[in-house]
């Protein structure tokens, strides 16, 4: 881990809470492994994993009230849904408390919760990193998509995908469109 990496670490572990924090390192690792096997940069897999949810060190309406004082816009659908916030904000704390200058690793801190069509390997890997990283519980068809993470990463961007939008549509939730069009895009890959 670089010097820069160590600093950025101590100051999540101060900020997020504990089971916050271990996720984080979690998708950090697992976004290694992912760009060790797809020939991806690492150091940047390894940056965006680590601050993927920076954002979330505080709740969904201080996240709300944070992007509207910094002037980032949100979209009817992440207000209906602040889970999705944190993105956003992740992305614009990466660059001003984080010093990340790199656009990919900010895109793909941006894009981790719902995907977007025509990804960046980068983006992939964080998106997958986030859902399969071994901290998170068992949930159906987790084990094919750790394992088509690792062979077919774009079935696995669309099992994911797919997952989300069922999950949410089965409990009563709203969808937010992008992660439709993310399953769309991606089952025709």
């Amino acid at each position: 881990m670089t010097e820069e990496l160590r600093n950025i670490s101590k100051k999540l572990s101060k900020k997020l809470k504990r089971d916050r924090y271990e996720h984080t390192v979690g998708v950090m690792y697992t976004a290694a492994s992912l760009a060790m096997r797809h020939e991806a940069d690492m150091a940047q897999a390894l940056t965006a994993g680590l601050l993927h949810d920076c954002g979330k060190f505080c709740t969904a309406k201080e996240q709300i009230t944070l992007c509207r004082e910094r002037q980032i816009e949100l979209t009817a659908s992440e207000l209906s849904m602040p889970a999705l916030v944190h993105a956003k904000l992740g992305a614009y704390l990466a660059k001003s408390e984080y010093g990340i200058s790199d656009h990919e690793i900010c895109s793909a801190i941006m894009y981790h919760t719902t995907g977007r069509p025509d990804m960046t390997m980068l983006e992939k890997i964080i998106y997958i990193a986030d859902y399969i990283e071994p901290n998170r519980r068992e949930i159906p068809g987790l084990a094919e998509v750790r394992h088509l993470a690792f062979t077919d990463i774009n079935r696995a961007v669309c099992r994911t995908a797919k997952a989300t939008v069922r999950y949410l549509e089965d409990s009563g939730k709203p969808v937010d469109p992008m992660t439709i069009d993310t399953y769309r895009f991606y089952k025709e890959v």
